[in-house]
């Protein structure tokens, strides 16, 4: 397979492959989505809206300007077919990694990060997932399908195991999923008490970053496809996100979950361009 930049980059994310440090790519993927579909257009709506997000950032004092991105497009999915579509993820994130650089995954559905988790996990033993998220996403299966956006979690901890998954925010699930996570997962509900201790604890093993956006109450991010009242504010989210330049071995991050058709002000997408900026100069 043949990396090639795409035309429409992200604001910043200009650099040739052969000499990124980063890739960013899209999965334009919805087709599990359990209550309003639309994510598919998160990352072409991202990039379009960029341009109204300065490449400097005066909270850290970086610039997209000075490290090496590399923006790949959005790659050609297949709808209907979970597998499928998560077999094409892996591939392609598999390709990046080989090449010694790092993926950073645009959703899309959260169900994607399980594409680029798998290969991340075959390169990096020892690996832990830092989640950002408002849902467990520990279901076993959602309606009798394994591969479900609310249950991406639970599919992750098949592949790495006890007590490397840690959750931030969450606050919504099934009474079964918090029972069955206190024996398997670490879980912080309701905000991002108690990120430092997790930092300093995974500060030298790689982790892997997965940030869903419904994280932010729907105040401030109503596009997105499954909104849940009471969650943390856009300061608060930055703060976290900040913490990780903490962390010496990041080795693959996302964001996903924007469905921008809901909020038509355009407000949610700038927000998640100015994550997405912020993910991107912490690494």
């Amino acid at each position: 397979m043949s990396i090639k930049k795409y035309n429409a980059c992200f604001l910043g994310c200009e650099s040739e492959y052969e000499d990124a440090d980063i890739v960013i790519f899209g999965a334009p993927f919805d087709s599990t989505t359990s209550f309003r579909p639309g994510t598919r257009f998160a990352s072409k709506v991202m990039r379009s809206e960029s341009f109204g997000v300065e490449t400097y950032s005066l909270y850290q004092d970086k610039d997209l300007e000075d490290i090496n991105v590399f923006d790949g497009g959005d790659l050609e999915l297949i709808f209907g077919d979970p597998a499928i579509a998560l077999d094409q993820i892996e591939e392609f994130a598999s390709e990046v990694l080989s090449d010694n650089k790092m993926p950073f995954l645009i959703g899309g559905e959260h169900l994607v990060t399980l594409g680029t988790v798998r290969a991340v996990a075959k390169k990096y033993e020892n690996l832990h997932i830092i989640h950002f998220d408002a849902h467990a996403d520990l279901r076993a299966d959602y309606l009798g399908q394994e591969l479900s956006h609310a249950c991406v979690m639970r599919r992750c901890w098949e592949i790495i195991g006890d007590n490397k998954i840690f959750q931030f925010g969450i606050r919504s699930g099934e009474r079964q999923e918090f029972t069955w996570g206190k024996d398997h997962v670490y879980t912080n509900k309701f905000n991002l008490d108690h990120l430092d201790e997790v930092i300093d604890k995974l500060k030298d093993v790689p982790v892997y970053i997965t940030i869903d956006l419904d994280i932010l109450d729907p105040s401030i991010f109503p596009g997105t496809g499954t909104p849940e009242a009471g969650g943390i504010d856009f300061n608060t989210l930055l703060g976290g996100i900040l913490k990780f330049t903490k962390l010496n071995n990041i080795v693959g991050m996302d964001i996903n979950e924007l469905s921008p058709s809901y909020d038509t002000s355009g407000v949610s997408t700038a927000v998640a361009c100015k994550v997405l900026r912020e993910m991107l100069l912490v690494k």
